[in-house]
């Protein structure tokens, strides 16, 4: 005989005493979720549980400035070095630099996937579905920076033709990049693994693990380069050049010698960082299991990644197309002469601006992961604060910068080359950029947010549209480029015929200009908080 659920048992009213009052039937249904945060804005789970916004950027951004202050030392380290070496040399490095770069779209792709949900998965305290994310995204990127690393060697050679290296450059860049591929599998599984711990809220632990790497980079680097360190300046029309750091060492590798320390620190880097996922101290574990492929989860990491490749790599494409422009200027001002200098005057100005805006990718970083962080607890309104106030400590910082970069130009250049064309050149570049660096702030830290939200294809749309409708083409009119023609002709420039390289950095700065208006008016219309990862 059937039995019936008091639940569930149908009620006839006629056989109920109106006396009693029935309450109305009870259905299952699931509980409701709780909020990830308290009444007064700090998250609950985590490693910033219990932490005020302040605190939490505090706690997230100054690990990620100073670690990527080591990183571009780092860069600046290689510049110098180089520097010391030749302008030829300076050249390679320069190129490769480019080349490399396309090494880290891919993973910066997978990072951000990873970024937005372990960042969402923490914030609503779904700890499995974070480890899962780990390790698939370390999964991703070791099978990315394998494809990669083959991929750059079988292009070495027909970039160093794009690029209009030759002669001494040309031989040093495929050494370059030759040695360094061997270490992109490694840096793939260790920038991938960064990502993911400080989308869980520790940005303090790989901090400490990127000094070692640091450390070992740069000494390792300028051991076997056989290269002193110097400081360069003009007096009297004059170049005056100061020992710094004499090398003791008898090695002599030049440009492979720079390029195996960043492979030796890059084994080391990935090994640390692998140990710490492992061991769960960011708060998220690395199991043996979840490097076997889950489809889903790794669905779920490229559907925000993808957006995010592609919008690097149109932005990869878009930089690289300036330094074709900056070989352009050289040979047309080389007349048919040696063109070794211009692209490494490009160079050695962006590693030194970088020290200004590695304070807005940090702070970006810190409002990507609380971006997430924020709206897996339900509070699109503290995710709105934290990024506004990562924007504005960004601007602050990079104003100064930006005042050092016009006030005392000349002294900055001749920290980093004693080439003369540098120290030429770079003192020009370094003050036209120091105008927008408020500017450069927003556009980075609100791109960042933005990307941390998942509202990864209207990013892309944004980077697309600036780069290739008003980067690009103001770029090649205010510098005047010429384009050489396979035939050996040139298509003479319409637009301007003297702006040179200067010419060229002006058309970048408006364009960065225009990019953060547009994603300023993205934040502001509010349709990232609505997304879903």
């Amino acid at each position: 005989m059937a039995t019936t659920s008091p639940i569930t048992a149908p009620l006839d009213p006629e056989t109920l005493d109106p006396s009693l009052e029935v309450a109305p039937p009870i259905l299952p249904s699931r509980p409701p979720r709780t909020p990830g945060i308290t009444p007064d804005g700090r998250l609950i789970s985590g490693r910033l549980a219990g932490l005020t916004m302040w605190g939490a950027i505090r706690t997230l951004s100054w690990p990620i400035l100073a670690q990527s202050f080591l990183t571009a030392l780092v860069g600046l380290t290689d510049t110098v070095l180089a520097a010391g070496v030749s302008s030829s040399a300076t050249d390679a490095i320069g190129g490769a630099a480019y080349v490399l770069w396309l090494v880290g779209i891919v993973v910066m792709a997978i990072g951000v996937g990873a970024t937005a949900l372990i960042s969402r998965s923490v914030g609503g305290r779904r700890f499995a579905v974070a480890n899962a994310a780990l390790g698939q995204s370390i999964l991703l990127a070791a099978i990315s920076g394998v494809g990669m690393a083959l991929l750059v060697a079988a292009l070495s050679v027909p970039l160093a033709s794009v690029l209009s290296l030759t002669g001494p450059a040309k031989a040093e860049f495929f050494r370059y990049i030759l040695v360094s591929c061997l270490g992109v599998p490694m840096l793939s599984v260790l920038s991938a693994g960064i990502e993911c711990a400080r989308a869980a809220g520790d940005s303090y632990r790989p901090l400490k693990s990127m000094v070692l790497v640091n450390v070992i980079n740069m000494a390792v680097s300028w051991i076997l380069a056989g290269v002193d360190l110097t400081r360069s300046s003009i007096v009297n029309g004059q170049e005056v050049t100061h020992v710094i750091l004499h090398n003791p060492f008898p090695f002599h590798l030049g440009v492979t010698g720079i390029a195996l320390g960043t492979v030796i620190a890059q084994a080391a880097g990935a090994a640390v960082i692998l140990r710490l996922l492992v061991s769960g101290s960011p708060g998220i574990v690395l199991r043996r299991k979840r490097l076997r492929p889950h489809w889903h989860t790794m669905r779920r990491i490229l559907r925000v990644g993808f957006p995010n490749f592609l919008e690097t790599l149109g932005m990869w494409a878009g930089n690289f197309l300036i330094a074709i422009m900056v070989g352009w200027i050289a040979v047309q001002q080389s007349a048919g002469g040696d063109s070794s200098g211009l692209l490494g005057a490009h160079i050695v100005a962006v590693r030194i601006e970088s020290f200004s805006f590695l304070t807005g990718l940090s702070l970006g970083t810190a409002a990507a992961a609380l971006t997430g962080q924020y709206l897996g607890a339900g509070s699109p309104r503290m995710a709105r604060r934290s990024a506004l106030a990562c924007t504005g400590l960004a601007a602050a910082i990079m104003a100064l910068t930006g005042a050092a970069f016009m006030l005392i130009p000349r002294q900055i250049t001749g920290l980093v080359s004693s080439q003369p064309i540098h120290l030429e050149i770079v003192p020009q570049l370094l003050f036209i950029t120091g105008t927008i660096q408020v500017p450069f702030a927003v556009a980075i830290v609100l791109r960042s947010a933005l990307r941390g939200a998942g509202d990864v294809k209207v990013v892309m749309w944004i980077t697309w549209i600036t780069t290739y409708g008003i980067r690009l083409p103001l770029a090649y009119a205010l510098s005047g480029a010429d384009i050489p023609l396979p035939g050996g002709g040139l298509m003479h420039n319409p637009f301007w015929s003297g702006g040179g390289l200067a010419g060229l950095w002006i058309g970048l700065c408006i364009e960065i200009v225009l990019r953060a208006a547009m994603f300023l008016w993205r934040f502001v219309q509010g349709g990232w908080l609505s997304m879903r990862v």
